[in-house]
């Protein structure tokens, strides 16, 4: 631009003081005079051309100065940068080109922050804790979960280094160690400041030489652990289970294939002790196979409206006579001011199942209800939409510390006193998973001496 106007007026400008001249010395003028002439010309000339430069460099420096100002605010990351120019020249294609740079910019920082922004929501989404760290053991990144299974605060997390949020050496130790070596690793831990939680760590370095950092993955194995010890001690007391009656049914075997079989006055309590204890054997394989069935969903409820007070009192008629040779009155009635007098109340219910709760209920408060005085209660009602049955005994109660756990498989109070009156430990556990199958609650409140009453509560809808 400046070559196209400043160098052809210079080139005019210096044509007309040549041919002024060679006219002036043409004509009767003072040679002096002529010279003063040309040169007040060429002053003249020289500021004209000094303020034609002034203004042309204004012209061109007012865009490169706005294309620097455009290049400094991109470098400070301002991608949102355009310089307008008319200018069809180099200048204006170097702005042009400086403008499809920043929108290519822009896109592109558009693209990263989407992908960043979406590998964050998937990092929060996930079931494993995610943390990342640099070289130095600082926190880069922390997920939702990982915040959860450390027990940490959610502000003020980046930026600073592991070993102040976490006290515990074993993993610090193991973030070293993965840090120096390229091979990922893997360690369990127990965390007890995060109430007795059960992780699985795996710490792997990031790529690169020198190391950038290391990622960790937490995984919560807390109830995976509580499975196995669940599983282990279900083992343990069903073999102690079986182990008892058969090591009594194989003693009887034996004393009645040495001899005791001609034994007329002491072979039948022999029999019948083979008798009780396969019966003992026959109960326990069909309360496991029962709680199998339930916890595997494949057992099949028929819901019908069931009549509450005929089952109860069909219920307190079964052990009635059971519990009148141990001296225990057993008494079903509805619980006052719950429905209107006369009215029949019934609830959507698999009939089965309901009559195997109660029994389930009634024959425990049986077991551990004492005689000479002993009383069970079965009440009915309705309260908030739910139908409410209840069992309560005067019996020996249920230690506070004991209840949490009475609803476990093979969980006993006394022991001794379990075994004696023939229960498989089972019974409780059956009537909770039915309870649930139903979608109803079950608890129990319990004073040691006093008694113990159990509440079952059943949606009185189909909902």
């Amino acid at each position: 631009m400046f070559q196209k106007v400043f160098i052809p007026f210079s080139l005019v400008f210096l044509g007309i003081i040549i041919i002024l001249g060679v006219f002036l010395f043409q004509t009767d003028l003072d040679r002096m005079q002529i010279f003063k002439i040309i040169i007040f010309l060429a002053f003249i000339g020289f500021i004209l051309i000094a303020l034609e430069s002034n203004r042309l460099s204004k012209i061109i420096a007012s865009p490169l100065e706005e294309l620097s100002i455009g290049i400094q605010r991109v470098g400070l990351g301002d991608d949102n940068q355009r310089i307008l120019s008319d200018d069809q020249g180099t200048l204006g294609n170097l702005m042009r080109s400086f403008n499809r740079m920043t929108e290519r910019l822009e896109d592109k920082v558009s693209r990263l922050e989407e992908d960043r922004q979406q590998l964050r929501t998937i990092l929060s989404g996930m079931v494993e804790g995610v943390v990342a760290l640099d070289a130095s053991q600082r926190v880069l990144y922390v997920n939702d979960r990982a915040l959860v299974l450390l027990d940490l605060q959610f502000h003020a997390l980046e930026g600073k280094r592991l070993w102040e949020l976490v006290r515990n050496r074993e993993m610090m130790d193991l973030v070293e160690e993965a840090l120096r070596q390229p091979e990922p690793k893997r360690k369990e831990l127990n965390l007890t400041a995060s109430g007795n939680r059960s992780l699985t760590l795996h710490a792997a370095r990031l790529p690169g030489n020198p190391t950038r950092g290391a990622v960790l993955v937490l995984h919560d194995t807390t109830e995976l652990r509580r499975l196995e010890r669940l599983r282990q001690e279900f083992v343990a007391n069903v073999s102690h289970e079986l182990k008892t009656p058969l090591a009594v049914i194989k003693v009887c075997a034996e004393t009645l294939l040495d001899g005791a079989i001609d034994d007329g006055e002491n072979r039948m309590r022999f029999l019948e002790q083979v008798l009780e204890q396969s019966e003992r054997l026959n109960s326990l394989i069909l309360d496991l196979l029962s709680i199998a069935r339930m916890e595997a969903e494949t057992e099949l409820f028929e819901f019908i409206w069931v009549p509450v007070r005929e089952v109860v009192e069909q219920c307190a008629k079964r052990h009635r006579d059971r519990a009148l040779q141990r001296s225990i009155e057993i008494s079903a009635s509805p619980m006052e001011g719950s429905f209107a007098p006369g009215e029949s109340l019934e609830c959507f219910l698999d009939e089965e199942a309901f009559v195997q709760i109660l029994d389930n209920l009634v024959d425990n408060a049986v077991k551990y209800t004492p005689g000479q005085g002993g009383t069970i209660k079965i009440q009915w009602g309705l309260e908030n939409k739910f139908v409410i049955i209840q069992v309560s005994d005067n019996g020996m109660g249920i230690p506070e510390a004991d209840l949490p756990r009475i609803f476990e498989r093979f969980y006993r109070v006394d022991k001794a006193r379990s075994r004696e009156v023939g229960g498989t430990g089972l019974g409780l556990s059956i009537v909770k998973h039915l309870v649930l199958a139903m979608k109803g609650t079950i608890s129990a409140t319990s004073q040691t001496g006093k008694g113990t009453t159990f509440t079952v509560r059943f949606p009185h809808t189909k909902d």
